[in-house]
């Protein structure tokens, strides 16, 4: 993690979306150029063929994927990858995320303000899950980039219950400073998923209590860690499943 980098990889990349486009009016994918020229700030090395499929990074530690999004539509190309070499899968989380609004009409943005919501490592469970087979591959990295954002939407939402917000449309996200960065290199790595106090015999609501998550992220961590063999199902008492940590 280098926080100074980072911070000239949102200069370059916003500074240069600003000069073509206007201050205010971004590109759609912000985030996700901000992230490449971090990773990588040689352009030459950006959106690579490899295979049938471009690959976001190609460099000297391997490909470089990051992934906004949807991890599901990432398997075909990881599954061509890891046939070649080492892969990195960067995930970028709003840890800290402020609400601008854009009026559609006129352009204008309102003052930016917190919002309460926020992610944290437990909050990437379900793209964790999709991939879970290519957890224990030695090939296959992850990056959890934990993010302070600014996140931009059109005052377009459901204007006829008089309230424009809701359900409106999210315009771009552009980052402002990486906070911390989680890493998953082999399948050890993955015992930080475990929270802290976790021991005996368990369930996933008594897992979600501790990790401070909700049920649905619980029940896919738990069976992440069933699969990479550091925690196994003990016993069904009804319709309850009880796991242990091996």
């Amino acid at each position: 993690m280098n926080s100074e980098a980072f911070a000239k990889a949102c200069e370059k990349v916003i500074g240069r979306q600003r000069e073509r486009k206007g201050i205010g009016v971004l590109s759609e994918k912000t985030l996700h150029a901000v992230m490449k020229e971090y990773y990588e700030p040689d352009s030459e090395n950006h959106e690579v063929k490899v295979g049938s499929y471009v690959a976001d990074i190609v460099g000297e530690n391997g490909i470089i994927e990051i992934q906004t999004a949807n991890f599901k539509y990432l398997i075909p190309k990881l599954d061509v990858f890891l046939e070649y070499c080492d892969v990195t899968v960067v995930y970028p989380m709003a840890a800290v995320k402020y609400l601008i609004w854009m009026d559609t009409e006129t352009g204008e943005l309102s003052p930016k303000r917190r919002s309460p919501k926020k992610m944290g490592i437990y909050d990437a469970a379900r793209e964790m899950y999709v991939l879970r087979y290519a957890l224990d591959n030695p090939r296959f990295h992850l990056r959890l980039c934990m993010l302070e954002l600014e996140e931009i939407r059109y005052l377009n939402g459901k204007r006829q219950r008089g309230n424009p917000k809701k359900g409106s449309t999210r315009c771009d996200r552009i980052p402002t400073a990486l906070l911390s960065e989680i890493v998953f290199d082999c399948p050890d790595d993955y015992r930080q998923l475990i929270p802290e106090g976790l021991s005996g015999e368990f369930d996933c609501k008594s897992f979600a209590r501790l990790a401070a998550t909700d049920l649905n992220n619980a029940r896919m961590i738990v069976k992440i860690l069933v699969y990479l063999g550091f925690a196994e199902l003990v016993r069904k008492e009804k319709r309850t499943n009880i796991y242990r940590i091996k």
